[in-house]
């Protein structure tokens, strides 16, 4: 039995397509269109039309400023600068729908895990239960400056504070509360009983928390969680913590090489190797037939802003590369950016040698992701096709305009692979997790959310 194909729509609170640089300059809607809520009221609606799984919202904090070391290139572009906060959006879009799914994005780097912990709680509740967190470290000296340190911590650093950031707040959504503290019963003695109530302390070496949460156990409790870092350390931080992982390369092989390891890290850190859903980042253009979503791709290709990609490239690298010719090869090198990000282009896929020139042709639409341009029946065939090659579970899809990316695949996509069996033709019921993980309501029982040794004070006087 073939697959099922899991789809989230990859956006951010920006400026048009996040890796389509400068497309907006074309008359692909309003440039500003971000700002409105109408726009993002409307895309919400029209992915759960097409049951799409999620909404994955990204978010960077800084800006793009590593390429000529100046931000220039970036705003000009409109290359992710300027940017929004996603977490108001959720609501303007849980609004309009019913089962769509939110993953947003928020870095454990300079959130402190108590806010972090309420914050999506809140969300998943208002929601009834269908938030995700994409975890991330931050890769920006910009950002690190302007939230005040002096620079950006180490890269493998980052991750231990992770972990930190995490086993906070696994006690405060898992162990401070028990399933049956809240009574709430008109006549009841207590809304919640304090003897059903822990305070949580915890020391580490980045953190330290202590104190009762404020918020009873929402839909989740733990919100579905998400994480994107392929380097060996974000490959290890995803074995423990990921019930999803994001992945991006530019080639089959440098994919399922990722997945590979992936699910080699899931099983030696104790856990089932397919308990993780694994998506892809990929761009689809996609139109009634082939000749004319190939057309359109040209026009894409032939507008793109490189200066905008180059912008991109730089700040997800830490490597700046006006400093280099358009004929210089790519090569590895350790930087406290994302180094997910320098290896897709390198050492990730050794038979293909990547110059700056390539790279930035390949970035300037779609990112790291492949695009997969043509009619219904083609794009069908190659999704599936790197489904069964590489042993993910579906794709983050990117757009170049929004919402038509989004509309077309609607459109035209999504009745193909419903008529292939290999795409839903209607949500199953519950909370977002519940509909990922055939009905199960919480985070697994295997999960270092349950396997933490917690750290509890005494309970709640009455």
């Amino acid at each position: 039995m073939p697959k099922e194909i899991r789809l989230n729509a990859f956006m951010m609170n920006c400026v048009g397509g996040h890796l389509a640089p400068g497309q907006w300059r074309h008359g692909h809607g309003r440039a500003s269109d971000y700002l409105d809520p109408d726009y993002w009221s409307g895309l919400a609606t029209l992915l759960e039309r097409g049951r799409f799984d999620a909404l994955f919202l990204g978010d960077v904090l800084g800006v793009y400023d590593v390429y000529g070391d100046a931000p220039a290139a970036a705003f000009s572009a409109g290359a992710q600068s300027p940017m929004n906060d996603p977490f108001p959006l959720v609501m303007v879009m849980a609004g309009v729908t019913s089962h769509l799914g939110f993953g947003i994005t928020a870095s454990s780097t300079y959130e402190a895990p108590y806010v972090l912990a309420r914050r999506f709680t809140t969300l998943d509740h208002l929601t009834r239960g269908r938030i995700a967190w994409n975890i991330v470290t931050s890769y920006l000296q910009s950002g690190a400056r302007s939230l005040g340190q002096t620079a950006l911590q180490a890269h493998d650093n980052r991750y231990d504070r992770a972990d930190e950031c995490l086993d906070i707040c696994y006690q405060l959504w898992e162990k401070s509360w028990d399933d049956d503290a809240v009574d709430g019963a008109p006549g009841a003695a207590h809304y919640a009983d304090p003897s059903r109530i822990r305070p949580v302390r915890y020391e580490g070496r980045y953190l330290n928390s202590e104190g009762v949460f404020q918020s009873e156990p929402s839909p989740q409790r733990t919100p579905v969680l998400f994480q994107a870092g392929g380097s060996a350390r974000g490959t290890a931080f995803a074995a423990r913590h990921a019930e999803c992982v994001f992945v991006g390369a530019p080639t089959l092989a440098g994919l399922k090489k990722s997945v590979t390891q992936i699910r080699a890290a899931v099983q030696a850190a104790g856990r089932a190797p397919d308990s993780v859903v694994i998506f892809a980042m990929f761009t689809v253009i996609v139109d009634a037939d082939r000749d004319t979503a190939l057309a359109r791709l040209a026009a894409y290709q032939a507008s793109a802003d490189h200066a905008g990609a180059a912008a991109l490239l730089a700040g997800w690298t830490g490597v700046d590369l006006s400093r280099y010719a358009p004929d210089d090869t790519l090569d590895y090198v350790d930087t406290d950016a994302g180094q997910s990000a320098l290896a897709s282009f390198s050492k990730l896929d050794p038979s293909k040698q990547w110059t700056v020139r390539d790279a930035l042709d390949y970035v300037a639409i779609g990112g790291r992701g492949p695009v997969i341009a043509g009619g219904p029946v083609d794009v069908a065939d190659a999704l599936q096709d790197w489904i069964a090659q590489t042993d993910i579970d579906g794709f983050n899809l990117a757009c170049v305009e929004a919402p038509r990316t989004f509309a077309d695949i609607v459109e035209f996509l999504v009745p193909e692979l419903q008529r292939r069996g290999v795409y839903k033709t209607e949500y199953a019921a519950g909370t977002f997790r519940q509909k990922l993980f055939d009905g199960r309501a919480w985070i697994a029982t295997d999960h270092r959310a349950h396997l933490i040794e917690p750290h509890f004070k005494a309970g709640v006087d009455a």
